[in-house]
């Protein structure tokens, strides 16, 4: 997979273009994650901020769109393949600002791209 694969979509996803994800269950391979509470894709840099809750003591986790195995519009849920523990492990999401952090996004995409190399 190269680094732009981990931003965008794989084509048999299931998602629907100019789908709204919000509110949709996120499904590690071990469990739920949390609640998409926003996408956003600056400069092609597709991704999710996924509200935790209390998993992680209500920490927001930002997932690369290229980890998304499956979008199922009728359930409303998306399943990415790593763990939960993987997800924890990822660089962590502070600020909204981030999402638009070339530094920040680019360290979340060397991590995710390390987990789906090794998949």
């Amino acid at each position: 997979m190269t680094t732009d694969r981990i931003w965008s979509y794989a084509p048999d996803s299931g998602l629907v273009e100019g789908q709204d994800l919000t509110g949709f269950s996120v499904d590690a391979s071990d469990g739920t994650i949390g609640l998409v509470d926003r996408q956003a894709a600056p400069e092609g840099l597709a991704h999710l901020v996924v509200d935790t809750g209390v998993w992680i003591f209500g920490r927001s986790v930002l997932v690369p769109v290229g980890v998304v195995t499956r979008v199922d519009l009728d359930g409303r849920r998306i399943t990415v393949a790593c763990t939960r523990s993987e997800v924890k492990a990822a660089p962590r999401f502070r600020t909204d600002s981030e999402t638009r952090d070339r530094a920040y996004l680019s360290e979340v995409g060397a991590y995710y791209l390390g987990l789906t190399a090794t998949a």
